[in-house]
């Protein structure tokens, strides 16, 4: 899931009360001093990890807009025994996601992501059946709405605790694949997902850390194939429940510039219903430095690149990122 734009906020605490207090019966200086103290321990206003997703919720009544952009390079395909080896061919891929929320309630927020994939596929070394050695196909990708509803606010102590539930629609193209287009086609998983997990957010001065822990269940697809004979045939998929491990850390270098760490990773499991799986496990763990620039209160912009750095069953990618925020 891409990021939930998000400035962190600033929480009341019993700390921030009790100087408050202290500082009503202080003489003027002391009051000064009491509020500069108490206005340096905020946590400071930033753009929130690109693909890590935050904790606290955007206010009742706000409407966010965040669209984020990536060039993922293929480097990489990664074998069922974690090994890197030769993709194949020269693949890219561009996706735009635009992500829209809406502060519904107190401590509620919904958003949608709706994403727009192109790939690319060139030089391959396994040509498609009329010789085709390259193709390129784009369009909508699986669009996913998710609730998110603030459980703990952050104090002296605990962290902010969020609870977050999603669905995922199969809008992307993913069956009658054509051969001659050389797997550029595949846009979507094919399966409705849903998925339960908790955000957590804490500000530890002068850092800000994020970590999310999400388990998702996919529901069973039929997809195009062949049988034992190598006829055409339609098969139904028994896809894997996976767990999705983030965890991101900001630093202020200034009020306007925040430096970024992310650590994003999926692992795949069996399935708690259902038949047993029967696609290949896959894992994947990756890494993301980036910059922020909070260019005013309500626009601000993020710019990273994501590294696959393990993994199994799938591929690496090396993919700069653009992602822009504005509230209204």
């Amino acid at each position: 899931m891409l990021p939930v734009y998000g400035w962190s906020d600033t929480e009341s605490s019993p700390a921030a009360a009790a100087k408050a207090a202290s500082a009503a019966a202080a003489p003027e200086e002391a009051k000064e001093g009491s509020q500069e103290e108490a206005k340096e321990d905020e946590c400071p206003s930033t753009f929130g990890p690109i693909i890590t997703d935050t904790a606290v919720p955007v206010d009742k009544g706000k409407f966010v807009i965040q669209p984020t952009w990536g060039l993922g390079f293929t480097t990489n395909t990664l074998s069922p025994s974690w090994r890197r080896i030769s993709a194949g061919g020269n693949f890219t891929s561009f996706s735009t996601a635009l992500k829209l929320t809406y502060g519904l309630w107190n401590n509620l927020e919904v958003f949608t992501v709706i994403p727009y994939i192109h790939n690319w596929a060139g030089k391959v070394d396994t040509p498609g059946p009329n010789g085709e050695r390259s193709a390129n196909f784009g369009g909508i990708g699986d669009i996913t709405l998710t609730a998110k509803y603030r459980l703990v606010e952050e104090g002296p102590v605990m962290p902010t605790i969020t609870g977050l539930l999603t669905t995922g629609f199969p809008t992307g193209h993913f069956r009658n694949l054509n051969p001659s287009r050389l797997g550029t086609e595949a846009l979507g998983g094919g399966a409705y997902t849903f998925t339960a997990g908790l955000n957590l957010s804490k500000f530890l001065k002068p850092f800000i850390f994020y970590g999310n822990l999400w388990y998702t269940m996919q529901t069973d697809f039929i997809s195009q194939g062949q049988d034992e004979l190598g006829n055409p045939a339609s098969i139904r998929n028994h896809p894997r429940d996976y767990v999705t491990v983030n965890m991101a850390m900001e630093y202020p270098i200034t009020k306007k510039w925040i430096a970024l760490l992310e650590l994003y990773s999926t692992w795949d499991g069996g399935r708690l219903m259902g038949p047993k799986a029967n696609l290949a496990p896959t894992a994947l763990f990756s890494i993301l430095p980036g910059i922020e620039f909070m260019a005013t209160e309500k626009y601000s912009l993020a710019l990273g690149v994501g590294i696959d750095f393990i993994g199994k069953n799938g591929n690496a990618n090396v993919t700069p990122m653009l992602s822009m925020v504005y509230a209204f």
